[in-house]
């Protein structure tokens, strides 16, 4: 098989190329991203080195393109080439899309609704496009259904939810073979450090305090990035075309204190280290989704519980300094680093 992955060079999309490179021998990959400040190709540079342009002998597996995906020229070259699109590439940090919704707008929207008119154009085997839980809104207790109503309360949020409805709209109108996932929030390695977990350890680790949003009581249920990626795999392979799959743990829930103050004592800090910062506007209070229906149909089980999965992801910040030390660096994130939580 022949995959286009859209936005490859951030979080998730750089662990998901590197399951499927190292599970299926055979795959090819195509990574198109336009490399904003969240996308860094230090994420794959083992990837180059074993599959790409790097390796000396041997076909190349994997190949880098530095695009946009509202470009529908670059779009209409590169969809001829590949049996199936993963769609990553979206402006995704929730802080941001407050502060300049616009370019959330354009990219998730605008820039799916390319991607998706390519795809038709090109009658493309699948497209599996990467939601979030976000779309559904807050729910106080319980867990949403895929079947349940969107009701989005951030910029960010507004506009996957408004992707989702057009990728839909391609399967019911053109029958496009369209697969939607919503994921719970992930952690892992290569993570952005304005991210929660990675702005928490990597400040931890060098000895600065951790701003935390309001009293810390907002609930997440928290996935390793890699059981994603499994489950990603199983929807690219097996899902039922025109389906929405939500992807959780709905066992790794905890409050935002006590992720932190778990972190905090992990690292040997005393919990004076959290320093409660003035809350952002419209958070919502909890996230919940029932992924009985990606277990039950697909056969999908988490192998990360939270404590482990943690403890995994302190190691490798521990281990790879290298990677977010640079990123932290890098002079638009420190611009707005400071802007956010130096107040």
């Amino acid at each position: 098989m022949k995959i286009l992955v859209t936005g490859g060079a951030g979080f998730i999309g750089s662990n998901f190329i590197r399951h499927i490179l190292k599970t299926y021998p055979d795959y090819q990959i195509i990574n198109l991203d336009v490399l904003t400040y969240a996308g860094n190709l230090d994420n794959l540079l083992d990837i180059e080195e074993s599959y790409g342009q790097k390796q000396a002998t041997g076909s190349k597996r994997y190949l880098f393109v530095r695009g946009d995906i509202r470009d529908a020229n670059l779009l209409d070259l590169l969809m001829p080439k590949v049996d199936a699109v993963v769609h990553f590439a979206a402006e995704s940090h929730v802080d941001r899309s407050i502060s300049s919704p616009q370019e959330f707008l354009s990219t998730n929207i605008i820039g799916t609704q390319t991607l998706l008119e390519s795809a038709r154009k090109h009658n493309l085997k699948r497209f599996v496009h990467i939601s979030t839980d976000e779309v559904y809104g807050s729910i106080e207790d319980g867990y949403f259904k895929e079947t349940d109503k969107l009701e989005p309360n951030s910029p960010y949020s507004a506009s996957k939810a408004s992707a989702d409805l057009l990728v839909k709209s391609y399967y019911e109108t053109f029958k496009l073979p369209v697969i939607i996932t919503r994921t719970t929030n992930n952690f892992g390695p290569y993570q952005h450090p304005e991210k929660f977990f990675p702005l928490f350890i990597t400040n931890l680790l060098e000895d600065r305090k951790v701003p935390l949003y309001g009293y810390g009581l907002n609930r997440r249920d928290w996935i390793h990035v890699e059981d994603n990626c499994r489950a990603l795999d199983l929807v690219l392979h097996r899902g039922k075309v025109g389906e929405i799959y939500n992807i959780s743990t709905n066992t790794n829930e905890l409050s935002n204190i006590e992720i932190s103050s778990l972190m905090a004592y992990l690292l040997g800090k005393h919990p004076s280290v959290i320093e409660f910062v003035k809350d952002r506007p419209g958070h919502d209070f909890r996230y919940g989704v029932d992924s009985s229906k990606l277990r039950s149909e697909l056969g999908w089980t988490h192998q990360h519980n939270l404590l482990d999965g943690l403890k995994k992801t302190i190691n490798w910040f521990r281990d790879n300094g290298w990677w977010w030390k640079k990123v932290k660096q890098h002079d638009k994130y420190e611009q707005y680093y400071s802007e956010q939580y130096k107040k």
